[in-house]
């Protein structure tokens, strides 16, 4: 193989390299920003005081 075939093949790989890991990236943010919006929906769903009084009338 030649030096400019060699180069072309490295450039190639370099990229679809870079390119994988821009994408794990992207995936790992939205997978850690879907993690904070579950955990503030979770606080969000409890009611610390629900079920510790009931109001009855006779």
């Amino acid at each position: 193989m030649d030096i400019a075939g060699l180069s072309t093949a490295m450039s190639t790989a370099s990229v679809s390299n870079d390119v994988g890991v821009a994408v794990l990236k992207k995936s790992l943010d939205t997978l850690d920003t879907t993690g904070d919006n579950m955990v503030k929906m979770m606080e969000a769903s409890v009611t610390p005081n629900l079920g510790q009084n009931i109001d009855y009338s006779i």
